[in-house]
Order: C-alpha cells, then sequence, then structure tokens
C-alpha cells in the first residue's frame, strides 16, 4: 500500500490509498493518519479510494477512528471515489451514514 497526499485547498487536502486497505497495511496508513491528526492546519480531510480493490474490516476500523479522531478536533472527514468492493462494504456498514460517502475532494 502507498499513501499520497495532496493539497486540495487551503483547508481541505486529499489522502489518496493505493493498494489493499487490510489487516496487513493498515500499520503504515496508521503512521501517515498519525501525523496528519498532529496536524491541524486542514479542516477537511477527504480519503480518495479510486486505487483501492480491497478493504477489510481493519481498514475500515482505521477510517473510522480517523473519523473520530478529527471529529474530536472539530475537523471533518469524507470518503472519495470508492467503488467495487470497498464501497459495497461500506454500504453494507453504513458507514456513510456518519462520514460522507463518494463525496467530491472539496466538499466539507
Amino acid at each position: 500500500m502507498e499513501l499520497q497526499i495532496t493539497p486540495v485547498d487551503n483547508t481541505s487536502l486529499s489522502l489518496c490509498v493505493i493498494g489493499d486497505f487490510d489487516a496487513q497495511t493498515i500499520k503504515e496508513a496508521q503512521v501517515c493518519i498519525d501525523k496528519l491528526l498532529t496536524d491541524d492546519s486542514h479542516e477537511h480531510i477527504c480519503i480518495d479510494l479510486e486505487h483501492v480493490d480491497f478493504l477489510d474490516t481493519s481498514g475500515i476500523g482505521t477510517i473510522v477512528y480517523f473519523y473520530k479522531r478529527l471529529y474530536e478536533r472539530n475537523r471533518s472527514l469524507s470518503i472519495c471515489n470508492a467503488h467495487g468492493q470497498p464501497l459495497k462494504m461500506m454500504e453494507l456498514l453504513r458507514i456513510g451514514q456518519a462520514i460522507p460517502l463518494n463525496a467530491v475532494a472539496t466538499q466539507v
């Protein structure tokens, strides 16, 4: 798995996940997420799942953890470009009821 951070504008950034987001790869993601949590320069973060073909419950747990920590800091999170199995899993678990799902990266 690879993670790419791209500023969208002055208040938002995109965290692009490339590869599977599962139990074997979440440790890499956790390091990046912890850095983003301590950097309050962006109010909104969009997790871009365009290049993710597989997401398991560990990946979901990591996304929910990230959402909760951002929410505690009055910041927001959305998920964009989810498709295939990751989208189906998030719809099944109703993740979209808490985290905007398939939002445009600039939406807050």
